[in-house]
């Protein structure tokens, strides 16, 4: 599993590294000094609720608009020195769709491929390959109007890896998408990793985030709140516990008698014993039954999960300002 690494100072060894980032509109500071360090072949999740600064990074990381302060280095490039050689390593993919709806998914591919300049053997060669992998083969020749949100944004990431991009930066990729498109997005952003391409990736979907990240940062305020794996920000949250349930009344009281920390629910004939999950911490529960000769009908563990770390770091979305993004 990747480690944040910011400590050690290896920068160098980051697909994506920011130091003491900065951006403010008038007087709305929207980043507030934020540290990044990810690296590569991995996929980072950046968390907020709207106006948190999410799309404000992935727009200065990009190029696309300039910092008031701080330093970043993508692949390897100072994005305020290097411009052109961070935009030839990366491809950026927004919430809003770049296709073009008025020519074909096929003529979409094609433009892209002349903006990349590349010979219009290989361009093509190129887009038949990528319309292939993303399942577009029966709709290159329509016009990209006619597109489901779900192969709209197929088609807009296949337009992404035309220039080969070493680093993808995904701002809200799954927003508007029903369920089963939103899942055929997850199995692309695993393939795409499975190539070794590092993934920025911006959402509000936390269970996104679980599913894909090995590293999550919760942006609030301007500022990285937490950063660490999904287990390790649920660890962050109290309210973790494993319940006991028994179906003996007799051996429910015995339990009860000998773990007095713990929470009766003599209804249930079941108990609750505050725990963060971790495995010593089991096996220390298990070792306990053994020993008493008590034995559970039923052991389950329950650990906030990232709704929790997530309401708890930002004071819940409801109450995020408008700001710039």
């Amino acid at each position: 599993m990747p480690t944040s690494g910011l400590a050690d100072g290896h920068t160098s060894s980051a697909a994506i590294s920011a130091t003491g980032l900065r951006k403010s509109y008038g007087d709305k500071t929207v980043l507030d000094g934020i540290d990044l360090h990810i690296p590569a072949g991995s996929v980072f999740a950046l968390l907020g609720p709207n106006g948190a600064g999410k799309t404000t990074t992935v727009q200065i990381l990009s190029t696309l608009i300039s910092a008031d302060g701080g330093q970043a280095q993508v692949a390897g490039h100072d994005v305020a020195t290097s411009p052109e050689g961070v935009r030839a390593a990366i491809g950026v993919t927004g919430q809003f769709s770049a296709v073009d709806g008025l020519i074909t998914g096929e003529e979409n591919m094609l433009l892209m491929a002349d903006l990349h300049h590349l010979p219009r053997s290989e361009g093509r060669r190129a887009a038949a390959e990528l319309l292939e992998r993303f399942d577009l083969v029966e709709a290159a020749k329509k016009p990209a109007s006619t597109y489901s949100g779900g192969m709209k944004r197929r088609l807009d990431i296949a337009m992404t890896l035309v220039g080969n991009p070493r680093i993808i930066f995904l701002d809200e990729p799954s927003t508007g998408l029903d369920p089963r498109s939103r899942h055929n997005m997850w199995r692309i952003i695993r393939e795409l990793l499975s190539d070794g391409i590092t993934i920025f990736l911006t959402t509000q979907y936390l269970e996104e985030a679980d599913q894909l990240a090995d590293r999550i940062a919760v942006l609030n305020n301007g500022q990285i709140a937490a950063e660490g794996t999904a287990e390790e920000l649920k660890r962050l949250i109290p309210g973790g516990h494993v319940r006991l349930r028994f179906s003996d009344p007799s051996v429910y009281q015995s339990a009860a008698l000998a773990l007095r920390e713990a929470t009766r629910d003599d209804e249930a004939l079941s108990l609750q014993i505050p725990s963060d999950g971790g495995q010593r911490e089991l096996r220390s529960i298990l070792d306990w039954l053994d020993s008493a000769d008590i034995e559970a009908d039923e052991l389950t563990v329950h650990t906030p999960d990232l709704d929790d770390v997530f309401f708890a770091l930002t004071g819940g979305a409801d109450k995020a300002e408008e700001a710039v993004r």
